[in-house]
């Protein structure tokens, strides 16, 4: 039996996080996602366990500002994109920019600096991600994904997602459904 799963990445992340920091006995306050307040002092073989424990879930500590910063851009692209109640109506830049508090072109700059790729290139990625996932579930027509992902068309979705992964969304659409076939 195939499950096929929809989840909400967030609500993900955030439920590991706060079931490895009520584990480890670890007083704290949420701040943002990907951003937790440590309240006291933890001596250090007790932080190295919990550290520990949450690189089994491939999630570690951002140690140096450069990195923090990074992680913040790539979390705002990934709420921008994936999060239903997000609504933007600006430019990439301008959001990202107002969101971080940061001009764009220092965000982009750093973002090349440290992860060896462009904002957009991410930012591809991410709606493409989205788009793989939207197909997936099959509620929604090619039109519709271009219109909710901010695409102009949807022949511009199209070759952005035939660029990143090789085939076009139609071609993907056909090799779900053949899966699905087969399954069942």
């Amino acid at each position: 039996m195939t499950l096929y799963l929809k989840f909400d990445f967030h609500e993900v992340c955030n439920k590991v996080l706060l079931n490895q920091l009520e584990t480890h006995d670890i007083k704290h306050k949420m701040v943002a996602f990907g951003e937790v307040e440590i309240l006291e002092n933890q001596d250090s073989e007790k932080y190295k366990r919990f550290t520990d424990s949450l690189k089994n879930f491939h999630i570690e500590i951002v140690g140096n500002q450069k990195s923090i910063l990074v992680e913040k851009i790539k979390d705002t692209i990934i709420d921008m994109v994936f999060n239903e109640e997000t609504v933007v109506n600006v430019k990439t830049s301008a959001y990202l920019a107002d969101k971080l508090e940061h001009s764009y072109g220092y965000l982009s700059n750093l973002f090349s600096e440290v992860t060896y790729t462009s904002i957009e290139n991410f930012l591809i990625i991410q709606k493409i991600e989205y788009a793989k996932q939207l197909i997936i579930k099959g509620d929604l027509s090619l039109t519709e994904i271009a219109f909710k992902l901010d695409y102009s068309s949807v022949a511009h979705l199209s070759t952005q997602f035939k660029n990143t992964t090789g085939i076009t969304p139609t071609a993907f659409q056909r090799i779900i459904t053949k899966r699905r076939a087969l399954k069942n």
